[in-house]
């Protein structure tokens, strides 16, 4: 699924709600800049991550970091 998505960052004046990331499960608070996760084939499965929790999925999953 992961390897068919549309990533995408958010800057921090984007960020205006609170979301909780599943790499961690902590709060990405507002006013924090963090990449958002779509896959193509399930929109509406989209999920927002720290930038550092994906990089680090994407290193254990794939053994380097994925650019977006």
């Amino acid at each position: 699924m992961l390897n068919d998505a549309a990533v995408h960052s958010v800057q921090p004046y984007q960020a205006r709600k609170a979301y909780v990331c599943p790499g961690c499960d902590s709060w990405i608070e507002p006013g924090v800049g963090h990449v958002v996760v779509v896959p193509r084939l399930a929109p509406d499965l989209r999920r927002h991550w720290h930038r550092g929790c994906w990089f680090k999925d994407q290193r254990r999953r794939h053994g380097s970091a994925v650019p977006g």
